[in-house]
């Protein structure tokens, strides 16, 4: 790999505050940041964008998740059962991520990526206000399997997009409103970071040299974004989603058909 120039260094840390700030609001921020990776280290494996993504979203994620904590209404022991299992579970994607086709997994993010965009549209109040009943036991386990192993196992395997898989499902399926499901979807989002991040570091695909630097950076972001969404509610955090999902269907066909 060529040697880092001063004006890459500083490009990558912008994108990192960036990508920071999308993924304390709704997640996505994978969107700015991977492609930034392959852009300003175009030398490097695609494998080393992946793993310093990983190295530099798991600080800022746990700085939103921490901020969100202490400013919004979160369970905490529910969000760490589901922390703990995705951790596992993005590990295992993680190790399977060399085996798997993007030619055949774009195409179907982009349908399930659509189909949300398409249902929150549809549904105007859907995560702005309190689904008005707690969930079950049988929607909770539900939960647990598709946000917890599911969407974790999809964020090792491949990543784009988990924070909304996370809101999407947690909205749907245990009734919190948006505000409330992008605070847990962050304490989530560290473990699925973490089991990943565990894997990539053991097959020495993260750029240690670079990833601390802009680890700071994805901090500052995260800890803004984080800040914003609590302040200007569901409302807000509903506009940024359909707003990310647009963009990563764009940034994934171009990636199929076009690049």
């Amino acid at each position: 790999m060529a040697e880092l120039t001063v004006p890459v260094v500083v490009m990558l840390c912008l994108a990192a505050a960036m990508a920071g700030w999308v993924d304390a609001v709704v997640g996505g921020g994978g969107l700015l940041l991977v492609p930034a990776l392959l852009i300003g280290l175009p030398e490097a494996a695609p494998a080393y964008a992946l793993g310093t993504n990983k190295a530099v979203a798991v600080a800022g994620t746990a700085v939103s998740a921490v901020t969100y904590a202490r400013r919004s209404p979160v369970d905490v022991r529910l969000a760490l059962r589901f922390g703990v299992l995705a951790c596992g579970s993005a590990a295992l994607g993680a190790a399977f991520a060399s085996a798997v086709s993007k030619e055949f997994l774009q195409p179907l993010i982009m349908v399930l990526l659509l189909s949300v965009a398409v249902f929150v549209v549809a549904r105007p109040d859907f995560g702005t206000v309190p689904g008005g009943r707690t969930a079950g036991r049988r929607r909770q386990a539900a939960a647990l399997l598709t946000a917890g192993a599911g969407i974790g196992f999809y964020d090792g395997l491949l990543g784009p997009g988990t924070g909304t898989f996370l809101v999407i499902a947690l909205v749907s399926l245990l009734h919190m409103t948006m505000l409330t499901a992008s605070a847990t979807a962050k304490v989530v989002n560290v473990g699925t970071n973490l089991g990943a991040l565990a894997v990539f570091t053991a097959g020495g695909t993260v750029l240690w040299q670079l990833a601390p630097l802009m680890a700071l950076f994805n901090m500052a972001g995260g800890w803004a974004g984080a800040h914003m969404a609590v302040k200007r509610g569901s409302g807000f955090i509903r506009i940024v989603l359909l707003t990310v999902v647009t963009l990563l269907v764009a940034r994934l066909a171009w990636d199929q058909w076009w690049a």
